[in-house]
């Protein structure tokens, strides 16, 4: 009975948080041809420990040089990584998205995922995170952009901010993750997602958040708030996983 209480409350603490979000920054924009779960699998590989510009010429580089990624199979990891250098941490990617394509082939003698569209989403994530350098994030983002399930990926940006605001207490993004999709509300889980990540990057930064700026300064339970005066942030606006 508790825990149905707090979870409730949890729903509702979204909502309210969501569209104090909107009034900011709005809705998000969002491809009308969702990219396919192996697409985005690997661009989301690729955006791991780099900014969205950089791992977006990685991801276009790939697409340039292979017809389909099943020649990239052929690929060595060397020349992978070459192509991919841009993104950073090219040998370890290069390493992952090989490995991937390989398993792939390997057991299903062909290169996609569609076989994750029969899975929940719990069975979904533990599928995905079996694979080499692949983990709960990446897979999240598997289900939100490609297969349109109302899940809300969370990367250090989401997980930062809504411990800073109080919507939960929890030492790492994986377990804000599993605590924050356990009771989400239906249909905001990419507008949601996406405006989190515009306020961590642009107000609600890892130093010198600019709080009096912050949409969410009234609710947000912060006790380090910075209240100097702020310069106008530069808001993001590309966002590599509505771009592929």
């Amino acid at each position: 009975m508790l825990l149905f209480f707090l979870l409730n409350r949890m729903k509702s603490k979204i909502i309210k948080i969501n569209n104090l979000l909107i009034g900011r920054f709005g809705f998000p924009s969002r491809s009308k041809v969702k990219p396919t779960p192996i697409n985005t699998l690997i661009a989301t590989i690729l955006s791991q420990n780099t900014n969205d510009k950089n791992s977006y010429i990685a991801y276009k580089n790939l697409k340039a040089n292979f017809k389909s990624w099943n020649e990239l199979s052929s690929a060595t990891v060397t020349e992978i990584e070459k192509l991919i250098r841009v993104g950073g941490l090219a040998k370890q990617k290069a390493r992952a998205i090989k490995d991937l394509i390989n398993k792939l082939k390997n057991q299903n003698k062909t290169i996609d995922l569609k076989h994750i569209s029969k899975l929940n989403n719990r069975d979904a994530i533990i599928e995905l995170t079996s694979f080499n350098g692949v983990g709960v994030k990446t897979a999240s983002c598997v289900l939100l952009f490609s297969m349109n399930r109302n899940v809300c990926p969370v990367d250090t940006h989401v997980h930062r901010t809504l411990n800073r605001i109080g919507l939960v207490k929890t030492k790492s993004a994986d377990k804000t993750f599993w605590l924050l999709n356990q009771n989400f509300p239906d249909g905001i889980a990419h507008v949601f997602h996406t405006n989190l990540i515009k306020l961590g990057r642009d107000i609600c930064k890892s130093t010198n958040p600019l709080c009096e700026s912050c949409p969410l300064f009234k609710i947000c339970s912060f006790p380090q708030k910075n209240l100097k005066p702020a310069k106008k942030s530069n808001q993001t606006d590309f966002l590599l996983l509505d771009n592929i």
